[in-house]
């Protein structure tokens, strides 16, 4: 499948609006968290400089960056296009022939093997079609040295993920490694009651396995023989898992996910941990329910939730770097209905000390769908506002 007609945009250009006035997180659901008020960004932040790098996309669901500077972006509808360091904007062919995209599904995530310099290995997750069944895969891709085509290596690397054939709800799809060289993958529930609370279902959970093979990992906590629980699992009890980041210096991962009508959540994960999503209404879909259910016994708690209205927080990413001053270390997340990037400080226990939106990103560019740190320290940022409207911009303090 072709990838949309897009082009280059060469200059920077710089959009700054005024913070909505501070609110609280109104959050009245027996299964939600204490929230601190939205506030205004702290005295002494750095103002941001915003570059649009590559415009006429369509839903850009991904971006990720290799050593060497040269950025690869994928789109919901099929295609990989990369950004050469010199700047040159080129397609990458790959073979999409089996791609099941509709609604919510389609191309997700995005992620570079952690030795890609050495072995070229990249890895995707996407709605897949075989025959008459559709599901959703984890793939893994070797990229020409010359950044012009992908093939697929593994496929699929992870097999098994159910999918909403109906209408693509709650396909999830993020991918991130954690310090150990683990791959985790964020799976959705596809809008099913009984798949969150599931440990013989992949949907609504986190899951943790080898790259290489594509198999769980021995020390996972459901790779127990013959308990029933499906050995991939790390964690469960999610409703649609939109984002994983780990937090620099340690071995923290955490989760970002969609709530229903309230309660998004950033959870920090715990193997084996039950995160309390629980929607089966006697075989229906109760969103009803509160995202973390206080009645299960263990169920863990978020580390920070929207309250009402939800934000549809997207993806995640922490800042690294004195370049960033202020901001540096905090947990920055996408917003689709909020149309923002939200800040969050977080102590060293991973509690939440405030929160705050970036001024700059803060209704200027619609609806944001990935925030990623690249490897040359800069804030990359994809939008999902469709019709060929959509932007990957580079975001970097000012100097």
């Amino acid at each position: 499948m072709a990838p949309t007609t897009r082009r280059l945009v060469a200059g920077p250009c710089m959009a700054a609006v005024l913070l909505l006035g501070a609110c609280s997180s109104g959050a009245e659901d027996s299964g939600s968290v204490a929230t601190p008020s939205t506030t205004s960004a702290p005295a002494g932040s750095p103002t941001l400089e915003i570059e649009v790098v590559v415009d006429g996309l369509d839903h850009p669901w991904d971006v990720a960056q290799a050593e060497d500077g040269t950025l690869l972006l994928d789109e919901r509808s099929g295609g990989f296009t990369a950004v050469l360091p010199d700047g040159a904007v080129q397609a990458v062919e790959a073979d999409f022939g089996d791609l099941f995209a509709t609604g919510e599904t389609g191309l997700m995530g995005l992620a570079l093997d952690p030795a890609f310099a050495e072995n070229r290995r990249m890895y995707t997750c996407q709605g897949v079609v075989d025959g008459d069944e559709a599901s959703i895969e984890v793939i893994s891709w070797t990229v020409s040295d010359d950044w012009t085509s992908a093939s697929r290596v593994e496929d699929p690397l992870i097999g098994g993920i159910p999918v909403n054939e109906r209408s693509g709800r709650h396909g999830g799809c993020r991918l991130e490694f954690a310090p150990d060289g683990a791959l985790f993958v964020g799976t959705g529930d596809n809008a099913v009651g009984s798949h969150p609370q599931d440990l013989g279902s992949l949907a609504g959970k986190v899951l943790r396995a080898d790259p290489a093979t594509g198999d769980a990992l021995p020390d996972n906590p459901f790779a127990a023989p013959d308990d029933g629980a499906a050995d991939l699992i790390q964690t469960y009890g999610h409703r649609n898992v939109q984002g994983l980041a780990v937090r620099p210096g340690t071995e923290e991962m955490y989760s970002v996910e969609h709530g229903p009508d309230r309660n998004d959540e950033v959870n920090l994960l715990q193997p084996g941990g039950n995160y309390g999503w629980d929607p089966d209404g006697d075989g229906s879909y109760d969103e009803s329910v509160p995202m973390t259910d206080p009645e299960i016994e263990g169920a863990v708690s978020a580390v920070w939730d929207s309250g009402a209205p939800p934000i549809a927080p997207s993806d995640g990413t922490f800042l690294d770097g004195e370049q960033w001053g202020a901001y540096d270390g905090l947990l920055l997340l996408g917003a689709l209905r909020g149309r923002h990037v939200l800040a969050l400080r977080l102590d060293e226990s991973g509690s939440l000390v405030e929160q705050f939106r970036l001024p700059e990103l803060d209704g200027t560019y619609g609806r944001i769908r990935t925030v990623e740190q690249g490897t040359d320290g800069a804030l990359y940022v994809t939008t999902d506002n469709g019709g060929g409207e959509d932007q990957l911009l580079r975001v970097t303090p000012r100097g």
